[in-house]
């Protein structure tokens, strides 16, 4: 009877444990993540007020990833935005956020948000007029989608990117969306010859291979004499 107890206790104990592991990595996926906000900030398509939101991520389909700003509960959606890959060499151990800085008393625009430890994060695709007005006003380029792009088919409409200059390039030009390579410092040893030379003989190891045996045979025939 105890060893049944003390069996279901441990399945118990399992299941506790695959349900928390379960938890944990669902939450690493989608990057779910509450910020705070002590002024209102822009985002693709709108501008959030002061406040707390729950962002996560609703979708990862290639380098386009597909964002959701919730309320602070994480119950109800504010708003479905587009995000790209933005890689990063050196990863933290804390969320990082980065603001296209505006002048004035502009609301700063969300640009591109990191998960700790992630050496990629999101860089957020702003509709192409909005962008073009970014632009100009940051000296920087910004993702851009075409205008009124639904839900729907933000996975597969056209990206470019748009400069201060107000022209249009390929957003890899100006975001890393796929992750850099880097050399190896350290120089690769050459690889050691580890046969023997052909001249060696293969004199001492049969007859090593042979004494072997005979020890073998020994042993065998000395059990077999003490059983009997």
């Amino acid at each position: 009877m105890k060893i049944i107890k003390t069996v279901v206790a441990v399945l118990a104990l399992a299941m506790f444990g695959l349900i928390c592991v379960s938890s944990a990595q669902a939450d690493e996926w989608n990057k779910k993540t509450v910020m705070t906000f002590s002024q209102p900030v822009e985002i693709p398509g709108q501008v959030l007020p002061a406040g707390t939101y729950t962002i996560k991520l609703v979708d990862i389909a290639s380098e386009r990833h597909v964002v959701q700003f919730l309320d602070a509960d994480g119950i109800h959606v504010i708003a479905t935005v587009l995000a790209i890959n933005n890689w990063r060499l050196h990863p933290t151990g804390e969320t990082v956020v980065k603001f296209a800085e505006r002048a004035g008393d502009n609301p700063e625009a969300l640009k591109a948000w990191f998960y700790p430890g992630d050496n990629f994060g999101q860089e957020f695709v702003y509709p192409k007029q909005r962008a073009i007005q970014l632009a100009m006003e940051t000296k920087e380029p910004i993702p851009a989608i075409a205008e009124e792009t639904p839900a729907s088919d933000l996975k597969t409409a056209p990206i470019m990117a748009i400069t201060p200059e107000q022209a249009e390039v390929p957003v890899t030009e100006v975001v890393a969306t796929t992750q850099p390579v880097t050399e190896d410092p350290t120089p690769v040893a050459a690889a050691q010859e580890t046969s023997l030379p052909k001249t060696a003989s293969p004199l001492p190891l049969i007859a090593l291979l042979g004494l072997a045996s005979l020890g073998c045979a020994f042993v065998v025939k000395r059990y077999v004499s003490e059983r009997s």
